[in-house]
């Protein structure tokens, strides 16, 4: 993983994504504390629960691509006033993480790659049942951190692995 320099001018987005089940909101909750004590004001947010709050029930593409814009969107202007924010979402779309990438001085990528096939057989199978759409997925090709769940460690784990990573790799300036 290469450096990441970032601005102490603005809040920090920790775009969480992976595949609906992935762990995504637990790995959030699990390194928030630790976010708050090395980078200030911090909050959660969740794709789900936001398409709650705002009635968003559509997951066809051009839905769920414009939805993916306006979370980046809230996250900017966020960021723009000093907060940090995790947010937990499957956006699987190139294009919002491409907009993040250009738009967001503080975008740090973060990305749980887990095999669908393992997220049904542990888990999660009504909420495939519920996600089944045309939506083509398009994983993320250079994610600041990668990391895999297979579901053979506990999510502790995996959240320490991320936070030893963000405090080696991030340099805030």
């Amino acid at each position: 993983m290469k450096k990441i320099v970032l601005s102490k001018k603005k809040g920090i987005l920790f775009w969480i994504t992976g595949l609906p089940g992935s762990g995504k909101l637990s790995i959030a909750k699990l390194i928030k504390n630790k976010i708050i004590q090395n980078y200030g004001p911090t909050i959660i947010i969740n794709g789900n629960y936001i398409r709650r709050i705002f009635d968003l029930k559509k997951y066809e593409p051009q839905e769920s691509l414009g939805n993916g814009i306006k979370f980046s969107n809230l996250c900017k202007f966020l960021t723009d006033q000093k907060v940090n924010v995790i947010f937990a979402v499957v956006g699987l779309f190139n294009k919002i993480r491409k907009k993040n990438k250009h738009n967001i001085k503080n975008y740090v990528e973060i990305y749980l790659k887990t095999d669908m096939k393992k997220i049904i057989t542990k888990r999660k199978k009504i909420l495939y049942q519920k996600y089944k759409n045309n939506n083509k997925v398009e994983f993320p090709k250079k994610p600041n951190i990668k990391i895999i769940n297979n579901f053979n460690r506990n999510a502790r784990v995996m959240a320490d692995e991320i936070l030893i990573k963000i405090q080696k790799n991030i340099i805030i300036k």
